[in-house]
């Protein structure tokens, strides 16, 4: 059974750092795609930055590129979401969500959702 963990979210300040970590378990580190979410009150959910085994690549939207960060662990099966230079906009609960399969690519991934998902760690940044 695929579980995911998420944690280290919590409320800063506008400017600081936040790093989360996304525990799974399951499922090995080879034919994957796993990545990062986030849902803000009254907004669609976006794909914050995904990596897919198929390409290789970690995909990052717009909004966060030059300041998230996502990088794994593979001997702990963990996945961390480093954010840097946080904003108010910034703010949402984030998901981490894993594909065992790991046929497409990342941004694809991302676009569209995985089939695994954990439950949310909020993050809230204030101005």
């Amino acid at each position: 059974e695929v579980q995911l963990q998420a944690s280290g979210g919590g409320l800063v300040q506008a400017g600081t750092s936040l790093r989360l970590s996304c525990a799974a378990s399951g499922f090995t580190f080879e034919h994957y795609a796993i990545g990062w979410f986030r849902q803000a009150p009254g907004k669609e959910r976006e794909g914050v930055s995904c990596y897919g085994s198929s390409d290789g690549n970690t995909y990052y939207a717009d909004s966060v590129k030059g300041r998230f960060t996502m990088s794994s662990d593979n001997a702990k099966n963990t996945v961390y979401l480093q954010m840097n230079s946080l904003k108010p906009e910034d703010t949402a609960v984030y998901y981490c969500a894993a594909d065992t399969l790991g046929y497409s690519s990342s941004h694809y991934y991302c676009r569209n959702g995985m089939d695994y998902w954990g439950k949310g760690t909020q993050v809230t940044v204030s101005s």
